[in-house]
């Protein structure tokens, strides 16, 4: 069964998530989950769907102002969290390590993680793509392993936010090369819609999406969860 995660970034507040929440139905056959911004969790957990995060501390409690830790959010109802996004290494100095810690402790108080990795065009340009994703993936792996509660998300930097999309034979051989570095399921994230998917989530080694824009609407949404469930 396909996961289809929907990262809402910084849209939706609690009124609009509830609507789309209340408008939304997961089809048989694929597994949504719905990442919508901090203030929006309790608003979405009530409506009974899957709910990730989009950060979590590696702390319990602590002095780190702005920051939720995995218990606050297990209180929630809150089922796992994305770590890593290439928004939070860019604009907010996450790094291989910091994605690590957060990674091991969310997963050691029984949250889901989708940690996210992908290189930058200059990084692929410059033939360094391999090394780039084997630096991310060997700091996740190296204190989680394969745990049952982890998946990746390959997320081209250049493919987020942007409308290109890596091709069919650029995602295969991605997440074939992660899967020689760390036994998980992988997303591919990076401009995935209803007219992509299908040809995206059908390559060898897509285990579903990390998807951005196209899950802020329920439509659209909903679409790509049916191309899903029926691959």
């Amino acid at each position: 069964m396909k996961l289809i995660a929907g990262n809402w970034k910084m849209f939706k507040g609690p009124g609009e998530t509830r609507a789309f929440c209340e408008a939304f139905s997961a089809p048989e056959g694929a597994e949504a989950v719905l990442c919508p911004p901090f203030v929006s969790l309790p608003a979405a957990i009530e409506r009974g769907h899957t709910i990730f995060a989009q950060n979590v501390h590696w702390a319990d409690d602590g002095a780190f102002t702005g920051e939720v830790s995995a218990p606050m959010l297990l209180e929630l109802g809150v089922r796992g969290a994305i770590v890593g996004h290439s928004e939070r290494r860019q604009y907010f100095g996450e790094t291989d390590e910091t994605v690590a810690r957060r990674t091991v402790a969310a997963l050691g108080h029984g949250l889901r993680v989708i940690a996210c990795v992908g290189e930058s065009l200059e990084e692929r340009e410059s033939g360094q793509m391999n090394l780039v994703l084997r630096l991310q993936v060997e700091a996740i792996a190296d204190v989680a392993g394969a745990h049952e509660g982890l998946v990746i998300a390959y997320e081209p930097v250049w493919a987020i936010g942007t409308g290109q999309t890596a091709t069919p034979e650029q995602v295969r051989e991605a997440h074939a090369f992660i899967k020689t570095l760390l036994d998980v399921p992988v997303l591919y994230g990076g401009s995935v819609k209803p007219d992509n998917a299908e040809e995206l989530l059908s390559q060898e080694g897509v285990d579903g999406a990390l998807v951005g824009g196209a899950s802020l609407d329920v439509e659209s949404f909903t679409a790509l969860c049916r191309i899903a469930a029926r691959l």
